[in-house]
């Protein structure tokens, strides 16, 4: 239910699977299903969204499905019979909860389907809007209503190049919309997958209420607005504060401001930055002449933790108030241009790394965000040193104000070794063998590149004789830091574990989730917290169960593997073996079990070898996407998928059903009657260990 950005064979392969299995669910009930219209829905979830989960759909993934990506990508030619997209969405959320596929941290399938019927009256009017089409289906939806056969390569062909010569008539105004949209970023084709999240842990809200209270910025945010009172206060023309209430209020405050010889309350750079950040927190407000605290942010004033954090959303507005031009003479840094996009990348990368972060690894980080929206080739080195020394005093002053606030927090210390490792120029050494995956995958490290530029190593260098030398500046978020920053997260779509949160969920939910989404770590947190909440002796009974009742394959191992590797003092292993003689899951347990290499083939007898060996194939059908797919996926195996095949059919594999579907896949790739596959062996006989590892 989740694939890589960028994997597209598998993922065609999954969701081709997946649109079998709706089809022929849906045929069972007498369910509307359109197999391209499904199709598209979750190559919407894959490539068009950040998160890519085709299990969980939110109203604004089933708006967004119905009235902006159907318009721009499918076309419907004049006069073709118009699928159901309504209908066939339905079904296919019906669909993945009946199947035990729908996230769990998604909404109700009462609720999704809720959402579907507040949008479908709108799609039909969505689809013929042309303002709303894909550059490719403007084009072809415009040769089709000329008469061109679209589906006649020569003629569209022909088209293609009496349009570019201007003897072609269109739609001047939806082709400008469409370009505008694509210009602008706006067209859903261009979304990039975001990085994943590693799971968090988080205190109760009463803690961290607790520790809002405590921040100093919170404290003087709430003296202001007291101090502004509902009658306000005067505000010279240029809407600061007079200079005796200025010097006032830097005593009830407390900012530590210099007020001797002061003339403008402009001069007190502390009282400024508080009155701006109350401003953008929408805390007090200007008007006609007067400073007046905010009537309707009274029940946020009374609750710290939603002041700490519309405090923290306001930091995002606060470039001008931070490292804005101070006089005429003030040049800004070019993180003045790229700030919100800066802050928002660094604060991203803080969350959820298992490590506190070296001030040099974040600095040229940063460093590198700068390359695509300045030119560095001309000047000299020393004026582009100058340019990104500027750049680091007020990402420095950015962190001083998180720091106050209490968002991150700072100390010195050796970096951690995973960090000696890393290369953000591309340049160092290759990722060390036992780094997490999921770590990796977070600071987006890879292998260095042969063609790694002379300066790039040196700046590799001088890095690690940084973090070598002695202690560095180390950053990472506070827990309440990581609360708001989890939050930014989730309202932008993006996927953001947090452990616990499945502690109600189904167990084939639980499973699915940390399957594919958890690290180690965790996977083992999560899983301990939902047994805690279950009972010992129904978790285990629920959680097996589930692994029982899931109808695919790969996803049952997946779900057993977790129970092998999360369950504590190797508990997983002792279950796993005692479902060796678990008639329904013995396949799946015994494939784990020799997966990682806890059982040899000499432990194995030779009826479970033919269990592996079915459960194997039975797998591989089902990671080709099942029909052609798997018929090609054999044919390319040889000559000895012939003996394989008939071994698995000759096996007491528990589903029957798949292998009768091997069965005849298997005949049309080999060329044999179906009949004669799986007859005629002998019993007993040894095959091997057959057995691949899995890539989730």
């Amino acid at each position: 239910m989740l694939f890589e950005a960028g994997a597209e064979e598998e993922f065609e392969a999954g969701c081709g699977l997946l649109v079998d299995r709706l089809v022929r669910w849906a045929g069972e009930r007498g369910l509307p299903v359109d197999g391209f219209l499904a199709e598209a829905a979750l190559e919407y979830r894959h490539r068009a969204t950040v998160d890519g989960r085709l299990g969980l759909w939110e109203p604004r993934h089933v708006k967004e499905l119905l009235l902006v990506w159907l318009p721009e990508q499918v076309t419907g030619l004049p006069g073709a019979e118009r699928g159901d997209a309504p209908g066939t969405l339905r079904t296919l959320l019906r669909f993945l909860h009946a199947a035990q596929l729908a996230d769990p941290r998604g909404p109700a399938l009462e609720d999704s389907l809720a959402a579907v019927d507040a949008v479908a009256e709108e799609h039909p009017a969505a689809m013929a809007d042309r303002t709303r089409w894909g550059l490719a289906k403007f084009w072809m939806m415009t040769a089709a209503e000329q008469g061109v056969d679209v589906l006649d390569g020569a003629a569209l062909q022909r088209f293609a190049d009496r349009a570019q010569r201007g003897e072609v008539a269109y739609d001047q105004q939806a082709l400008d919309a469409i370009m505008e949209r694509r210009l602008t970023g706006r067209a859903l084709a261009g979304v990039v997958r975001a990085e994943p999240q590693l799971p968090v842990v988080l205190p109760p809200d009463d803690e961290l209420r607790r520790r809002a209270e405590a921040s100093a910025v919170v404290a003087q945010l709430r003296g202001l607005a007291e101090w502004v009172g509902r009658e306000g206060r005067a505000v010279t023309a240029a809407g600061r504060l007079r200079i005796a209430d200025a010097r006032e209020l830097v005593d009830v405050l407390g900012t530590g401001d210099k007020v001797e010889g002061v003339r403008s309350s402009a001069d007190l750079p502390r009282l400024g930055l508080l009155v701006e950040w109350a401003k953008k927190a929408r805390l007090v407000r200007v008007a006609k002449g007067r400073l007046y605290a905010v009537v309707k942010a009274r029940p946020v004033l009374a609750d710290p933790l939603q002041l700490w954090l519309r405090a923290f959303d306001a930091c995002f507005e606060l470039r001008q108030a931070l490292i804005g031009a101070r006089s005429g003479w003030h040049v800004e840094s070019m993180l003045f241009d790229a700030y919100e996009e800066v802050l928002e990348d660094v604060l991203n990368t803080l969350y959820s790394l298992p490590y506190s972060m070296p001030w040099p690894h974040l600095r040229d980080s940063v460093h590198l965000a700068y390359s695509p929206r300045f030119r560095f080739d001309d000047g000299a080195d020393l004026e582009h040193r100058m340019w990104f020394e500027h750049a680091d005093r007020d990402l420095r002053t950015v962190l001083d104000a998180l720091v106050d606030l209490g968002a991150i927090e700072r100390d010195r210390r050796m970096a951690e070794p995973v960090f000696l490792e890393v290369d953000l120029s591309g340049a160092g050494d290759e990722l060390p063998a036992d780094m997490p995956p999921e770590l990796a995958e977070l600071l987006g490290i890879a292998g260095a590149p042969e063609d790694a530029d002379a300066a790039a190593q040196e700046r590799a260098r001088v890095r690690r004789e940084e973090l070598t030398a002695g202690p560095v500046e180390l950053i990472r978020l506070t827990e309440l830091g990581t609360r708001a920053v989890r939050q930014r997260l989730l309202a932008v779509g993006r996927d953001a574990p947090l452990v616990g949160e499945l502690a109600q969920a189904p167990a084939a939910g639980l499973l699915g989730v940390i399957a594919e989404e958890y690290d180690p770590d965790g996977a083992r947190a999560e899983l301990a917290g939902w047994i805690s909440a279950h009972g010992e002796r129904d978790a285990l009974r629920q959680l097996t169960d589930a692994v029982r009742n899931t109808a695919f394959r790969t996803r049952a191992q997946a779900m057993l593997d977790v129970l092998l590797t999360a369950l504590p003092d190797a508990e997983g292993e002792r279950l796993l073996r005692a479902l060796r003689d678990d008639a329904g899951l013995a396949p799946l347990a015994l494939s784990v079990l020799v997966h990682r290499e806890l059982l040899s083939p000499e432990d194995m007898t030779d009826a479970e070898h033919l269990l592996v060996l079915a459960e194997s194939l039975l797998q591989f059908v089902e990671l080709a996407g099942g029909g052609d797919g798997a018929v090609d996926a054999l044919r390319g195996q040889g000559p000895e998928a012939r003996d394989a095949v008939a071994a698995a059919l000759d096996s007491a594999h528990p589903d029957r059903a798949g292998l009768e579907e091997l069965r005849q896949l298997a005949a049309r790739a080999l060329r044999t009657p179906a009949a004669r596959l799986g007859r005629g062996r002998k019993r007993g006989r040894r095959v091997g260990k057959h057995g691949r590892k899995r890539h989730r």
